[in-house]
């Protein structure tokens, strides 16, 4: 009875923490509804006077982008904003024939008369955090504007977002990531669902009540003293965004989202790429809640409320573990509902806990009809892209789970880029990207295995107990079923 004790608890504890992270979601979406509400009343920079027109640089953190360098330089250079007043670093890092071809492009919009410049490092140290911190020495700008290669912004880009730098506390202004290929593919579709969630109900619902949230590491800008106030970029994490984002609102600077500013950007349209990129955010999240739970816990300028949102804000990735934790642990748990009758109330209880689902369902709802409209056919196809998304979710909580645990544990890694592939339609292909790695990785064997053991959970709903079988799981089962099936053979026919 020892073993089915401790699964007993650790099953009632992941639950108990879901549950506590929807609750917290669900107050977000209070405070979403509650801020839509409400007017901008901000206090912006004149751009009719010239005086009042700051000096802004450009970074443009490259590593081994041959698919959209070309690109990613045309696009920036038609910013509309006074020459005189702009300054554009392309931080290349880049260890491949790029450099270059980025080279000679940089020379040939130097003629067009833009103060632009093609930056090298002798070495990757700090990785992204690195060449940001190396531009920055010697960046004129009082303001820094931050785009990774995949990014789009639209030419006003810079007159939507530096005027609120007007007012001088603000120390971040965040703009949200729009999807130009959000419709590729089922997987596309459910990164977009995901983003879409952070980037109405919980940027708008933290920022609006003054909780913490994050630079998203692109498509933002900082003011340059707030970077140096809060000690500037640190690359002992994976998510060095997040990191200097906790350090400069710890230094009381606040930081502006604009939702209804859209910056385009392309999402990954092979698994393999989704998976280094899962894995950078996750376990770089863990990190941060490592390095930054006792400067929250202990911080004086901040509310308890805030403090518990900005704890749970850092724990956001550590959700997968206890996703994966009650997955694993659901079989075991049929096999105790049924041997031990006196434990039935138990379980009653437990059932309580789908209120869970419930307030996903109810939260992401809200922000998928916020941007798509209401309606049965938009509620219809709502309902099919939220069960493909958390089934997808959940086939993902193996090999995001392994990114927290190293996180916690401080295990370091190299931070790996995320492959671009300048693909927006069916007709494009990613085939004989020379950035794809080859080789599957054992987690994509596991999922396999993860794949198995659920359709088992599926056999076990008709045979178990004495009352022709139970049903309870089924509908958890079937989703971990197809989320891991789903994982592993698009892993194995994509690389990993």
């Amino acid at each position: 009875m020892i073993l089915e004790t401790l699964i007993i608890v650790v099953y009632t504890i992941a639950l108990l923490l879901i549950l506590l992270y929807a609750l917290a979601q669900l107050n977000l979406l209070f405070n979403y509804l509650s801020a839509k509400k409400n007017k901008d009343t901000s206090e912006l920079f004149d751009f009719s006077n010239p005086e009042e027109i700051p000096f802004v640089t450009i970074q443009l953190p490259v590593y081994n982008e041959m698919y959209v360098m070309e690109r990613l330089l045309d696009n920036i250079a038609l910013m509309d904003y006074p020459k005189d007043k702009l300054e554009i670093q392309v931080l290349d890092d880049s260890t491949d024939e790029t450099v270059i071809t980025t080279a000679e492009h940089v020379e040939r919009l130097k003629k067009t008369g833009l103060d632009i410049q093609h930056i090298r490092r002798t070495d990757r140290s700090g990785f992204k955090a690195g060449a940001l911190k190396e531009g920055l020495k010697i960046a004129k700008g009082e303001y820094i504007a931050i785009f990774d290669a995949d990014f789009l912004p639209k030419p006003n880009w810079l007159k939507q977002t530096i005027p609120y730098f007007k007012d001088e506390e603000i120390g971040v202004v965040q703009t949200r990531w729009g999807h130009i290929n959000r419709n590729y593919s089922i997987l596309t579709k459910i990164q977009a669902f995901a983003l879409d969630a952070h980037f109405t109900l919980e940027q708008v619902g933290r920022n609006s009540k003054g909780h913490f949230i994050n630079f998203n590491g692109t498509a933002g800008v900082w003011r340059k003293a707030c970077i140096l106030d809060a000690g500037n970029w640190e690359g002992d994490t994976l998510t060095e965004d997040l990191d200097l984002s906790y350090r400069a609102q710890l230094k009381n600077w606040k930081f502006k989202y604009l939702e209804d500013v859209e910056t385009p950007a392309e999402l990954p349209v092979v698994i393999s790429a989704a998976r280094s990129q899962q894995f950078r955010w996750n376990k770089g999240g863990a990190e941060n809640f490592r390095k930054m739970m006792w400067r929250v816990l202990t911080s004086k300028n901040i509310s308890p409320k805030t403090k518990l949102h900005g704890l749970l804000h850092l724990l956001n990735s550590t959700m997968f573990l206890n996703v994966f934790l009650v997955a694993i642990l659901s079989i075991p748990m049929l096999y105790i509902k049924n041997e031990y009758a006196h434990l039935r109330f138990y379980f009653y209880f437990m059932s309580f806990f789908v209120l869970s689902t419930i307030i996903f369902f109810v939260c992401y709802w809200m922000m998928f009809r916020e941007i798509y409209g209401a309606g049965f056919k938009n509620f219809f196809s709502y309902v099919f892209l939220f069960f493909t998304f958390f089934s997808i979710a959940m086939g993902f909580s193996l090999h995001n789970s392994i990114a927290v645990i190293e996180g916690h544990i401080g295990k370091r890694s190299e931070f790996i880029r995320t492959p671009k592939f300048n693909i927006s339609t069916l007709k494009d292909t990613w085939k004989g990207n020379k950035y794809l790695r080859k080789k599957v990785s054992m987690n994509v064997i596991f999922e396999g295995a993860l794949m198995l053991y659920f359709g088992f959970g599926l056999y076990l709903a008709f045979v178990i107990g004495d009352q022709g079988g139970d049903f309870g799981l089924f509908p958890f089962h079937l989703m971990l079923f197809v989320g891991f099936g789903y994982v592993f053979f698009q892993s194995l026919t994509s690389k990993v």
